[in-house]
């Protein structure tokens, strides 16, 4: 049985999950082209590059923009979006249950309901990319199982539009509740709602396979550098 084992030491966000699944061999060029399918690519371009923490190579993936309009874009906004495009029925369904559980969190936080959730210009194109990236990206790979580890959460505080709130954020712990999780290893935000969403859904159990045949390792490279490796390990393997 082929299977996905995410290795959350150092926590997970959209982007880092992108470069880990390009760095298990993903091809750049079929993530593009599949992209391409949102009729977005106006509105930005991707770039993978090699990156290195600690000594840990991988891939580096970021989100750049061609044109910033300041406006926001509503959870049906995206739903549309994403069931116009012409992408597989798979990777759309995936990515809509990524995306709804973000945006369910998001209403409960701040007492408002699903549809009315909206997400900033640069922030949505941002979840948009990581989201259906990733959906694209698992399809690709074929696997019939994931796992992942407890997921790290971080600490500190981070800023955002509200203003400064602490880490984890509100978001973040709706969408993990009843997942195992780590805090306080780093100061922090480890693992962004985004990246809370992506292995919420994903992941069938939150353990360590008990046998697997490890055939490949990814790592996605993030961008802080902080006091234990910043990158996220996914391995690719037979259970």
């Amino acid at each position: 049985m082929k299977v996905l084992y995410y290795d959350c030491f150092a926590g997970i966000s959209g982007d880092m999950n992108i470069g880990a699944l390009l760095d298990l061999g993903v091809p750049m060029d079929y993530l593009s082209s599949e992209l391409k399918k949102l009729n977005l690519d106006h509105e930005y371009v991707i770039e993978a590059n090699t990156g290195e923490k600690m000594g840990i190579h991988g891939t580096k993936f970021n989100v750049k923009y061609e044109h910033i309009h300041h406006e926001h874009r509503h959870f049906s906004d995206i739903s549309t979006l994403i069931l116009n495009s012409t992408l597989s029925e798979k990777v759309k369904d995936l990515s809509l249950k990524i995306f709804k559980r973000v945006a369910e969190a998001e209403a409960k936080i701040h007492n408002s309901t699903v549809d009315e959730v909206h997400f900033h210009e640069v922030g949505a194109v941002d979840s948009i990319i990581d989201i259906v990236g990733t959906a694209i990206c698992v399809e690709y790979l074929n696997v019939e199982k994931i796992y992942s580890s407890p997921v790290e959460l971080g600490g500190g505080f981070v800023k955002c539009a509200h203003g400064v709130i602490p880490v984890p954020a509100p978001a973040t712990l709706e969408i993990i509740k009843n997942i195992p999780v780590g805090l306080g290893k780093v100061m922090h935000e480890a693992t962004t709602p985004t990246g809370a969403a992506i292995i919420a859904e994903l992941s069938n159990e939150f353990k360590y396979p008990t046998r697997i045949s490890i055939q490949k390792t990814g790592y996605g490279i993030g961008g802080r550098d902080v006091e234990i490796p910043n990158v996220l390990r996914v391995i690719l393997g037979d259970a």
